[in-house]
This record gives structure tokens, C-alpha cells and sequence, in this order.
């Protein structure tokens, strides 16, 4: 007579589970995102904090510079728009870039090449200063750069057309234009910052969601 088969318990069927490691593990971490302009971790500039002293600061530097753009304004006036009725038969129109500035060059005073070059280009260092000063939203390099141009094509073709003794020239837009850039870049675009927050450009939608969501691992 056969024997009676074994019975087995269903424990010892049963998969034995893996042991847990018993070695530190490291929290997986996310690559750091570019905070975003206004995310609350972002410490705004002395200028933009609130309080008497900062907020009375502020207005206080927009108030110089509004006077600064007015006296700008009127000696922008009084050097490109006073008639010179002496200089009516020397000045032509020039429409060509860079035909004036050869002539600047070409002549032998060099002090007097260096007057006329250098003086319109000093002659648009205060819009790329006092523009992201005064109009926020205008500030960057390709609208600084635009709005001068627009403005001194605007000067020129008023001294073209009603200022005796004036004639347009293109290459004077080019250097004003120009010197608006150097105004900008190493002074303009940091007072413009500290005194306006920055603006919100399209990237900056990827980034503030980049810093919002939490890392993988942590509730």
C-alpha cells in the first residue's frame, strides 16, 4: 500500500521576498531650473522693495532722469534744428551709408574727423541710457535700437526739410544709433533693471514650470 502524499503548506510555496538593501540610498535629484523673474525665492533689487526708503529712492532717480531727458530734448533741438544759413552751399543730401563717414575720415585735421564722428555718436548716448530709465517697455537692445533710429531719422528729415542750411544724413543716424548701444549696454540696461522688474519673456514659461514642480522623491 502506497503511503499517504505529503501535503505542503502554501507558505513554504510562496516566493521568499528579496531582501531590502541594506547600504545608504541617494535621493534622485533634478537638474536646477533658472528661477524665474518673479519667483518667490528671487530677491528684487533695493529699488523694488517695498518701503518708504526704497519706494521714495525710486522716484527720486525717475525724477532725475525725466529731468536729464527734458534738457536732452532741448539741446538735442538746439544742435540739429537751429538753421545755419552759412552752410547752405557745403551740406548735401546723403542717402548712401558710410559716404559721410569716409569724408570725416579723409580730412586732414583729425581732430575735426574725431569731432564730427565722435559727436554724433555722444549725441545718442543719452537714449540708451535714459530710455530703459524712463519707458519700461521699451527696454532691450533691438527696441532701444529701433526707437533711436526711428527718432533721429525723424530729427534728420526735419533738418532735410524745414532747416535752412541742414540736410538729411543717413550716416549721422547710424552713429547717434550707434552711441545709443554704448549708452545702453554698459549703464542703461542695469538701471533699467534696477528700477523695473524684468519682463516676461517667452522662455520663461518652461523655466517657471521647471521650479515649480518638486523633485522626484520628495512629497
Amino acid at each position: 500500500m502506497a503511503p499517504f502524499p505529503r501535503f505542503r503548506s502554501p507558505r513554504s510555496e510562496a516566493p521568499q521576498a528579496a531582501e531590502p538593501a541594506t547600504g545608504p540610498t541617494e535621493p534622485a535629484t533634478a537638474p536646477a531650473a533658472e528661477p524665474a523673474p518673479d519667483a518667490p525665492g528671487v530677491r528684487a533689487p533695493l529699488l523694488q522693495r517695498p518701503g518708504a526708503g526704497p519706494v521714495l529712492a525710486r522716484w527720486l532717480v525717475l525724477g532725475c532722469a525725466l529731468v536729464l531727458m527734458v534738457a536732452f530734448a532741448v539741446a538735442l533741438a538746439r544742435v540739429t534744428l537751429v538753421p545755419s544759413p552759412g552752410s547752405a552751399e557745403l551740406i548735401h543730401t546723403n542717402l548712401r551709408p558710410g559716404r559721410s563717414i569716409a569724408t570725416y575720415l579723409d580730412q586732414p585735421d583729425w581732430f575735426e574727423s574725431l569731432r564730427q564722428i565722435g559727436g554724433n555718436v555722444v549725441l545718442g548716448v543719452p537714449f540708451g541710457v535714459l530710455l530703459p530709465m524712463l519707458f519700461p517697455r521699451f527696454r532691450g537692445l533691438a527696441r532701444v535700437t529701433l526707437l533711436t533710429a526711428l527718432v533721429m531719422v525723424m530729427v534728420e528729415a526735419a533738418q532735410g526739410s524745414i532747416v535752412e542750411g541742414r540736410a538729411f544724413d543717413v550716416d549721422d543716424v547710424i552713429l547717434n544709433t550707434s552711441g545709443a548701444l554704448l549708452g545702453y549696454l554698459p549703464v542703461g540696461r542695469r538701471l533699467g533693471r534696477a528700477l523695473h522688474p524684468r519682463r516676461a519673456h517667452w522662455w520663461h514659461r518652461w523655466t517657471r514650470r521647471d521650479a515649480e514642480q518638486p523633485p522626484p522623491g520628495r512629497a
